[in-house]
């Protein structure tokens, strides 16, 4: 187990490899788009696509699988390794494309958000001193709020207030009932 999951995090760090480097250049897929696709059909130049760079899914899922499994037929026929004769050949080969695939998701990750961060990065600044002056009126509300609650308990005391009784003569005559 412990072997596997050091192929796993390496399969991680391959898979963040090949897309760096294929953001960079895709000299490869041009090659390959120029053997295969007729004048017409070829990419243009301007296009950044390649074997993983900006591909769905299925497309990345293709190319990591058959290059993975490429490798190891040729390893198992070159080398006196017997990948495929076991469970655990077969277990390294699936964590090998497995991790393949998630490191190239990491450096999606995180290459789109170096990019955004770089057009960001101007109101960065003025998004942050807002976000501070927000906070610094809702602390004064909160505040305000208190000082409005706590008046009023102030003024409170747990002595009754004496009122002037009025008899009950008084009080009809105030109506005008007498």
């Amino acid at each position: 187990m412990g072997l596997e999951l050091v192929i796993f995090i390496v399969a991680i760090l391959f898979g963040i490899f090949l897309y760096w480097r294929e953001s960079n250049s895709n000299k490869a897929y041009r090659f390959l788009n120029k053997m295969v696709n007729t004048i017409e059909l070829q990419m243009t130049e301007d296009n950044p696509k390649g074997f993983i760079y900006k591909q769905t899914f299925i497309p990345r899922l293709i190319f990591v699988v058959s290059m993975v499994l490429l490798v190891s037929l040729v390893l198992q026929f070159v080398t006196p390794l017997n990948i495929f004769g076991s469970f655990n050949g077969l277990s390294v080969i699936s964590s090998i494309a497995v991790g393949t695939l998630i490191g190239t998701y990491l450096a999606s990750f995180v290459i789109k958000s170096s990019e955004i961060l770089e057009e960001k990065s101007d109101s960065l600044g003025d998004l942050v001193s807002d976000t501070v002056e927000k906070g610094k009126d809702i602390i004064e509300d909160f505040t305000k709020g208190e000082e409005q609650h706590s008046a009023p308990q102030g003024k409170k005391s747990n002595m009754p207030e004496e009122k002037e009784t009025k008899s009950a003569r008084q009080r009809l005559k105030d109506k005008g009932l007498m």
